[in-house]
């Protein structure tokens, strides 16, 4: 399966999966259908699933024009989200598996950016590769995303779901958000030595323009503050022992930073 990022709005990425050997594509979170109508002309290849994670309009914007050109299509969503994903057909929950082609993907339930939100986890074919989470806005390479519609604590579980995953997990997020992330990460986690490092290199892609996205899970494990709730240095800094209150006081702190 290839992936394929597709830049689009201000900072989303739309994804497109790619067997070659079916020469069918899938596409995850479809902001707008223009973009990705023209890569998959380009490719050759029939849409034949739109996987969504949650219903924001910057995530399913483009279902329905996708589906008027595809009307086999299978669109894919939470089961808590029906009625708010346009064409929703698939109504996933908590260890519901998909396929595309040769991959299968487990789905997690991930609430608290919204109270539906789901995300796909692609086992690797073979132990030297790599998984591939797609995971909407619940986890963001150097952050997660704002608590619209949850709590910090089922927050705190979701992102512990995504935690528990290989380290050696790609993490397909659908925002370009990463330096900002790291620059607040900084501000809260001082003495991260490979927060430092990893800064660095985030500011010179960025330099150049260049993606930071997917990132890697084992990186997100040392770097990323929201999913260091329980290490020492993040508590301090939140003051608090509590798992839960040091990631809502965190969490406080970067809505109005």
């Amino acid at each position: 399966m290839k992936i394929h990022r597709i830049p689009v709005l201000s900072d989303n990425y739309i994804f497109v999966l790619h067997n070659l050997d079916q020469n069918i594509a899938a596409v995850v979170d479809p902001a707008e259908a223009s973009p990705v109508l023209r890569y998959v002309e380009a490719l050759g290849a029939e849409l034949v699933a739109i996987f969504n994670t949650h219903h924001h309009g910057d995530h399913v914007g483009g279902n329905a024009r996708l589906l008027h050109q595809f009307p086999a299509a299978i669109v894919y969503g939470g089961a808590a989200d029906r009625g708010r994903i346009p064409g929703q057909q698939v109504f996933l929950q908590e260890g519901d598996r998909v396929s595309f082609g040769d991959r299968v993907a487990e789905v997690f339930f991930v609430p608290g950016h919204t109270r539906a939100h789901i995300a796909y986890y692609f086992a690797p074919l073979q132990p030297d590769q790599l998984g591939d989470l797609f995971c909407g806005d619940t986890l963001f390479a150097g952050g997660c995303g704002r608590l619209f519609e949850g709590t910090p604590a089922q927050m705190v579980e979701s992102l512990g779901k995504l935690r528990s995953l290989p380290d050696s997990t790609r993490i397909w997020c659908a925002h370009e958000y990463t330096l900002k992330n790291l620059q607040f990460a900084c501000a809260v986690d001082r003495h991260n030595l490979d927060l430092q490092s990893r800064y660095a290199e985030v500011e010179a892609q960025r330099r150049q323009a260049e993606p930071t996205i997917p990132s890697l899970l084992g990186v997100e494990k040392l770097t990323n503050p929201f999913l260091r709730w329980d290490a020492p240095a993040v508590q301090q800094a939140m003051q608090s022992a509590d798992a839960v209150q040091t990631f809502a006081r965190l969490r406080g702190k970067k809505d109005v930073w």
